[in-house]
Protein backbone atom coordinates (compact mmCIF):
# COMPACT_ATOMS: atom_id res chain seq x y z
CA UNK A 1 0.00 0.00 0.00
CA UNK A 2 3.15 2.48 0.56
CA UNK A 3 3.98 4.29 -2.15
CA UNK A 4 6.61 7.04 -1.63
CA UNK A 5 6.66 9.88 -3.66
CA UNK A 6 7.80 12.98 -4.01
CA UNK A 7 4.87 14.72 -4.35
CA UNK A 8 0.92 13.59 -3.06
CA UNK A 9 -0.57 10.87 -5.72
CA UNK A 10 -3.89 13.47 -5.71
CA UNK A 11 -5.99 11.13 -8.30
CA UNK A 12 -5.83 7.69 -5.79
CA UNK A 13 -6.14 10.02 -2.48
CA UNK A 14 -9.30 11.39 -3.71
CA UNK A 15 -10.56 8.16 -4.85
CA UNK A 16 -9.82 6.45 -1.31
CA UNK A 17 -11.47 10.13 0.10
CA UNK A 18 -14.90 9.59 -2.28
CA UNK A 19 -14.86 6.01 -1.48
CA UNK A 20 -15.08 6.24 2.40
CA UNK A 21 -17.99 9.12 1.94
CA UNK A 22 -19.80 7.17 -0.36
CA UNK A 23 -20.10 4.10 2.06
CA UNK A 24 -20.68 6.66 5.25
CA UNK A 25 -23.53 8.70 3.26
CA UNK A 26 -25.10 4.97 2.35
CA UNK A 27 -24.58 3.26 5.91
CA UNK A 28 -26.11 6.55 7.36
CA UNK A 29 -29.24 6.48 4.95
CA UNK A 30 -29.46 2.75 5.91
CA UNK A 31 -29.59 3.02 9.54
CA UNK A 32 -32.05 5.74 9.22
CA UNK A 33 -34.83 3.51 7.57
CA UNK A 34 -34.32 5.92 4.63
CA UNK A 35 -35.15 6.21 1.25
CA UNK A 36 -31.95 4.02 -0.81
CA UNK A 37 -32.02 1.52 -3.49
CA UNK A 38 -30.92 -1.46 -1.04
CA UNK A 39 -30.86 0.13 2.72
CA UNK A 40 -34.66 0.47 3.45
CA UNK A 41 -36.70 -2.34 4.16
CA UNK A 42 -40.06 -2.82 2.85
CA UNK A 43 -41.54 -2.06 6.13
CA UNK A 44 -39.44 1.13 6.16
CA UNK A 45 -36.93 -0.08 8.92
CA UNK A 46 -33.18 0.81 9.20
CA UNK A 47 -30.97 -2.47 7.81
CA UNK A 48 -28.36 -1.33 9.74
CA UNK A 49 -28.30 -2.53 13.40
CA UNK A 50 -26.56 -1.21 16.03
CA UNK A 51 -25.50 2.66 16.22
CA UNK A 52 -23.56 4.45 13.96
CA UNK A 53 -20.74 6.76 14.41
CA UNK A 54 -19.71 8.43 10.92
CA UNK A 55 -16.87 9.85 9.70
CA UNK A 56 -17.87 12.33 6.93
CA UNK A 57 -16.34 15.85 6.52
CA UNK A 58 -12.71 13.65 8.15
CA UNK A 59 -11.93 11.60 5.57
CA UNK A 60 -8.68 13.36 4.52
CA UNK A 61 -6.99 12.16 7.92
CA UNK A 62 -7.45 8.25 7.54
CA UNK A 63 -6.66 9.08 3.82
CA UNK A 64 -3.56 10.47 3.65
CA UNK A 65 -1.89 8.57 6.95
CA UNK A 66 -2.54 5.07 5.98
CA UNK A 67 -1.27 6.06 2.23
CA UNK A 68 2.02 5.39 3.75
CA UNK A 69 1.28 1.84 5.72
CA UNK A 70 1.91 -1.66 4.78
CA UNK A 71 -0.61 -4.04 4.97
CA UNK A 72 1.74 -6.16 7.91
CA UNK A 73 1.37 -2.65 9.71
CA UNK A 74 -1.12 -2.55 12.71
CA UNK A 75 -4.01 0.05 13.41
CA UNK A 76 -6.34 0.61 15.74
CA UNK A 77 -9.69 2.90 15.86
CA UNK A 78 -12.36 4.71 17.40
CA UNK A 79 -16.03 4.18 17.08
CA UNK A 80 -15.93 6.42 14.42
CA UNK A 81 -14.06 3.88 12.51
CA UNK A 82 -15.13 3.06 9.03
CA UNK A 83 -12.93 5.44 7.60
CA UNK A 84 -9.91 3.68 9.18
CA UNK A 85 -10.92 0.71 7.85
CA UNK A 86 -11.27 0.85 4.28
CA UNK A 87 -8.14 3.21 4.17
CA UNK A 88 -5.98 0.19 5.62
CA UNK A 89 -7.40 -1.93 2.87
CA UNK A 90 -10.35 -3.62 4.22
CA UNK A 91 -12.97 -5.26 2.03
CA UNK A 92 -16.19 -2.28 2.03
CA UNK A 93 -19.05 -4.95 1.17
CA UNK A 94 -17.82 -6.85 4.11
CA UNK A 95 -17.71 -4.17 5.74
CA UNK A 96 -21.46 -3.35 4.90
CA UNK A 97 -22.51 -6.84 6.07
CA UNK A 98 -21.32 -6.48 9.75
CA UNK A 99 -23.48 -3.46 9.71
CA UNK A 100 -26.33 -5.20 8.27
CA UNK A 101 -25.55 -7.67 11.16
CA UNK A 102 -25.02 -10.22 8.21
CA UNK A 103 -23.26 -13.86 8.43
CA UNK A 104 -21.05 -12.67 5.91
CA UNK A 105 -19.41 -9.04 8.04
CA UNK A 106 -16.01 -9.03 9.22
CA UNK A 107 -17.56 -10.47 12.56
CA UNK A 108 -20.02 -12.63 11.98
CA UNK A 109 -23.02 -9.94 11.77
CA UNK A 110 -22.47 -9.85 15.64
CA UNK A 111 -20.19 -6.76 16.33
CA UNK A 112 -21.17 -3.73 13.87
CA UNK A 113 -20.29 -0.46 13.04
CA UNK A 114 -18.08 -0.35 16.56
CA UNK A 115 -16.37 -3.73 16.92
CA UNK A 116 -15.25 -3.59 12.73
CA UNK A 117 -11.72 -5.11 12.32
CA UNK A 118 -9.58 -6.96 9.97
CA UNK A 119 -6.31 -8.88 11.21
CA UNK A 120 -5.75 -9.68 7.71
CA UNK A 121 -4.84 -5.92 6.60
CA UNK A 122 -3.78 -5.04 10.24
CA UNK A 123 -6.73 -3.61 11.44
CA UNK A 124 -7.07 -4.42 15.16
CA UNK A 125 -9.81 -3.05 15.76
CA UNK A 126 -12.73 -0.17 16.52
CA UNK A 127 -13.73 0.30 20.07
CA UNK A 128 -16.69 1.85 21.41
CA UNK A 129 -15.03 2.89 24.57
CA UNK A 130 -13.27 6.18 24.11
CA UNK A 131 -9.16 6.27 24.51
CA UNK A 132 -9.54 2.61 24.77
CA UNK A 133 -7.71 1.88 20.94
CA UNK A 134 -4.65 3.78 22.58
CA UNK A 135 -3.18 0.88 25.19
CA UNK A 136 -4.48 -1.17 22.53
CA UNK A 137 -1.71 0.28 19.83
CA UNK A 138 0.79 0.89 22.66
CA UNK A 139 0.42 -3.01 23.29
CA UNK A 140 0.58 -4.12 19.76
CA UNK A 141 3.83 -1.55 19.21
CA UNK A 142 5.65 -3.21 21.94
CA UNK A 143 4.90 -6.73 20.73
CA UNK A 144 6.37 -5.45 16.95
CA UNK A 145 9.52 -4.08 18.79
CA UNK A 146 10.01 -7.30 20.97
CA UNK A 147 9.71 -9.75 17.87
CA UNK A 148 12.09 -7.31 15.61
CA UNK A 149 10.64 -8.09 12.47
CA UNK A 150 9.52 -4.38 11.83
CA UNK A 151 6.29 -2.97 11.05
CA UNK A 152 4.84 0.30 12.28
CA UNK A 153 1.21 0.88 14.64
CA UNK A 154 -0.78 3.75 14.09
CA UNK A 155 -3.29 4.70 16.33
CA UNK A 156 -6.49 6.66 15.99
CA UNK A 157 -8.31 8.66 18.51
CA UNK A 158 -10.41 11.97 19.14
CA UNK A 159 -9.45 14.70 20.89
CA UNK A 160 -11.85 13.73 23.92
CA UNK A 161 -10.09 10.79 24.50
CA UNK A 162 -7.12 13.07 25.33
CA UNK A 163 -8.80 14.03 29.34
CA UNK A 164 -8.88 10.39 29.91
CA UNK A 165 -6.55 8.65 31.70
CA UNK A 166 -5.40 5.94 28.99
CA UNK A 167 -4.29 8.76 26.89
CA UNK A 168 -1.26 9.13 29.36
CA UNK A 169 -0.60 5.87 29.92
CA UNK A 170 -0.38 4.72 26.44
CA UNK A 171 1.49 8.17 25.45
CA UNK A 172 3.92 7.60 28.34
CA UNK A 173 4.77 3.64 27.95
CA UNK A 174 5.29 4.44 24.15
CA UNK A 175 7.88 6.94 25.28
CA UNK A 176 9.73 5.13 27.61
CA UNK A 177 9.68 2.06 25.68
CA UNK A 178 10.70 3.94 23.07
CA UNK A 179 7.88 1.95 20.60
CA UNK A 180 7.12 1.97 17.14
CA UNK A 181 3.79 3.80 17.33
CA UNK A 182 1.79 7.32 15.89
CA UNK A 183 -0.61 8.65 17.28
CA UNK A 184 -2.58 10.31 15.37
CA UNK A 185 -5.58 12.71 16.90
CA UNK A 186 -8.43 13.46 14.71
CA UNK A 187 -9.64 16.44 16.44
CA UNK A 188 -12.94 17.25 15.35
CA UNK A 189 -13.92 19.66 17.92
CA UNK A 190 -16.64 17.58 19.63
CA UNK A 191 -16.60 15.53 22.15
CA UNK A 192 -20.05 13.24 21.75
CA UNK A 193 -22.68 16.18 21.83
CA UNK A 194 -20.18 18.85 23.90
CA UNK A 195 -17.64 21.20 22.27
CA UNK A 196 -14.35 19.95 23.30
CA UNK A 197 -12.10 23.42 23.75
CA UNK A 198 -14.21 24.41 26.68
CA UNK A 199 -13.54 20.95 28.18
CA UNK A 200 -9.72 20.95 27.54
CA UNK A 201 -7.45 22.24 30.03
CA UNK A 202 -3.87 23.77 27.81
CA UNK A 203 -2.78 23.51 24.56
CA UNK A 204 -4.77 20.15 23.71
CA UNK A 205 -2.80 16.79 22.54
CA UNK A 206 0.40 18.15 21.04
CA UNK A 207 1.35 20.11 24.29
CA UNK A 208 0.56 16.75 26.25
CA UNK A 209 2.81 14.89 24.24
CA UNK A 210 5.47 16.89 23.59
CA UNK A 211 5.23 17.17 28.11
CA UNK A 212 6.53 13.66 27.60
CA UNK A 213 8.94 13.95 25.00
CA UNK A 214 7.07 13.05 22.28
CA UNK A 215 7.43 15.43 19.33
CA UNK A 216 4.02 16.34 18.08
CA UNK A 217 3.13 17.94 14.35
CA UNK A 218 -0.40 20.22 13.94
CA UNK A 219 -1.64 19.83 10.37
CA UNK A 220 -4.56 20.84 8.80
CA UNK A 221 -7.00 17.69 8.88
CA UNK A 222 -9.20 18.61 5.84
CA UNK A 223 -5.94 19.08 3.28
CA UNK A 224 -5.10 15.57 1.87
CA UNK A 225 -2.00 16.22 0.35
CA UNK A 226 -0.82 18.27 3.43
CA UNK A 227 -1.53 15.35 5.82
CA UNK A 228 -0.30 13.04 3.22
CA UNK A 229 2.83 14.99 3.15
CA UNK A 230 3.32 15.49 7.02
CA UNK A 231 2.69 11.46 7.64
CA UNK A 232 5.04 10.37 5.05
CA UNK A 233 7.73 12.39 7.42
CA UNK A 234 5.93 10.73 10.27
CA UNK A 235 5.76 7.41 9.22
CA UNK A 236 9.10 7.02 7.60
CA UNK A 237 10.41 8.33 11.42
CA UNK A 238 8.59 6.14 13.26
CA UNK A 239 9.73 2.69 10.79
CA UNK A 240 13.40 3.98 11.70
CA UNK A 241 13.14 3.27 14.97
CA UNK A 242 12.74 6.72 16.43
CA UNK A 243 10.07 6.19 18.68
CA UNK A 244 6.83 7.24 19.13
CA UNK A 245 5.13 10.47 17.20
CA UNK A 246 1.72 12.20 17.31
CA UNK A 247 0.04 13.65 14.62
CA UNK A 248 -2.62 16.49 15.44
CA UNK A 249 -4.87 16.95 12.89
CA UNK A 250 -7.41 19.52 12.96
CA UNK A 251 -10.74 18.73 10.92
CA UNK A 252 -14.34 18.85 12.06
CA UNK A 253 -17.03 16.20 12.66
CA UNK A 254 -20.20 17.72 9.98
CA UNK A 255 -22.64 15.20 11.18
CA UNK A 256 -24.15 14.60 14.62
CA UNK A 257 -22.57 12.00 17.33
CA UNK A 258 -24.51 9.23 15.98
CA UNK A 259 -26.46 8.63 12.61
CA UNK A 260 -30.00 9.83 13.93
CA UNK A 261 -28.52 12.51 15.99
CA UNK A 262 -29.49 15.84 14.45
CA UNK A 263 -26.59 18.12 16.26
CA UNK A 264 -29.19 20.88 17.36
CA UNK A 265 -27.27 21.64 20.08
CA UNK A 266 -24.80 23.59 17.45
CA UNK A 267 -24.30 26.79 15.69
CA UNK A 268 -25.53 26.59 12.37
CA UNK A 269 -22.50 28.96 11.32
CA UNK A 270 -20.03 26.95 13.11
CA UNK A 271 -20.88 23.80 10.38
CA UNK A 272 -21.78 26.57 7.53
CA UNK A 273 -17.96 27.55 8.09
CA UNK A 274 -16.32 24.34 8.28
CA UNK A 275 -18.84 22.75 5.17
CA UNK A 276 -16.61 25.42 3.02
CA UNK A 277 -13.59 23.37 4.25
CA UNK A 278 -14.85 20.28 2.68
CA UNK A 279 -11.44 17.82 2.39
CA UNK A 280 -13.02 16.67 -1.24
CA UNK A 281 -14.15 19.51 -2.12
CA UNK A 282 -10.79 20.83 -1.50
CA UNK A 283 -8.97 18.11 -3.44
CA UNK A 284 -11.17 18.88 -6.28
CA UNK A 285 -9.95 22.47 -6.44
CA UNK A 286 -6.36 21.73 -6.02
CA UNK A 287 -6.88 19.19 -8.89
CA UNK A 288 -7.94 21.82 -11.15
CA UNK A 289 -5.76 24.41 -10.14
CA UNK A 290 -3.09 21.98 -11.29
CA UNK A 291 -4.56 21.74 -14.64
CA UNK A 292 -6.64 18.34 -14.30
CA UNK A 293 -9.79 17.24 -15.54
CA UNK A 294 -12.65 17.49 -13.46
CA UNK A 295 -14.07 15.07 -15.79
CA UNK A 296 -11.46 12.47 -14.16
CA UNK A 297 -12.58 12.76 -10.61
CA UNK A 298 -16.18 12.52 -11.20
CA UNK A 299 -15.93 9.17 -13.00
CA UNK A 300 -13.84 7.76 -9.77
CA UNK A 301 -16.16 9.19 -7.37
CA UNK A 302 -19.51 7.73 -9.93
CA UNK A 303 -17.00 4.38 -9.59
CA UNK A 304 -17.43 4.37 -5.98
CA UNK A 305 -21.07 5.10 -5.80
CA UNK A 306 -21.72 1.90 -7.98
CA UNK A 307 -19.10 0.23 -5.69
CA UNK A 308 -20.91 0.95 -2.71
CA UNK A 309 -24.59 0.31 -4.26
CA UNK A 310 -23.62 -3.05 -5.19
CA UNK A 311 -22.26 -3.59 -1.83
CA UNK A 312 -25.52 -2.88 -0.49
CA UNK A 313 -27.24 -5.17 -2.57
CA UNK A 314 -24.82 -7.93 -1.26
CA UNK A 315 -25.26 -7.35 2.22
CA UNK A 316 -29.03 -7.08 2.06
CA UNK A 317 -29.15 -10.62 0.45
CA UNK A 318 -26.73 -11.95 2.59
CA UNK A 319 -27.97 -14.56 5.02
CA UNK A 320 -28.31 -14.21 8.78
CA UNK A 321 -25.77 -15.84 11.47
CA UNK A 322 -27.04 -19.14 12.33
CA UNK A 323 -28.44 -19.10 15.59
CA UNK A 324 -26.00 -21.92 17.22
CA UNK A 325 -23.48 -18.42 16.33
CA UNK A 326 -24.94 -17.13 19.42
CA UNK A 327 -22.71 -19.25 21.78
CA UNK A 328 -19.30 -18.96 19.50
CA UNK A 329 -16.71 -16.17 20.00
CA UNK A 330 -18.14 -15.42 23.64
CA UNK A 331 -16.07 -15.47 26.95
CA UNK A 332 -16.45 -18.85 28.98
CA UNK A 333 -17.51 -18.60 32.73
CA UNK A 334 -15.69 -22.28 33.25
CA UNK A 335 -18.43 -24.02 34.78
CA UNK A 336 -21.33 -23.37 32.28
CA UNK A 337 -23.57 -21.74 34.56
CA UNK A 338 -24.84 -19.75 31.86
CA UNK A 339 -25.79 -21.96 29.12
Amino acid sequence: MTHVAATPPLLDLYRMMVRIRAFEDAAEVASQGGVSAYGKSSDGTAKVKGPLHLSTGQEAVATGVCAHLYRSDYLTSTHRGHGHTLAKGANLTRMMCELFGKATGFNGGKGGSMHIADFSVGMLGANGVVAAGLPIATGAAHAQKLRGQGGITVCFFGDGAINRGPFLEALNWAQIYQLPVLFVCEDNRWSATTASAPMIGGEGASARAQSLGIEATKVDGNDVEAVWRVAQTLVATVRAGQGPRLLHAITYRVKGHVSVDLAAYRDPAELAAALLTDPIARARASHASLGGDLADLDAIAQSAQVEVQAALATAGAAPWPAAESAYTDIQTTGAGQWF
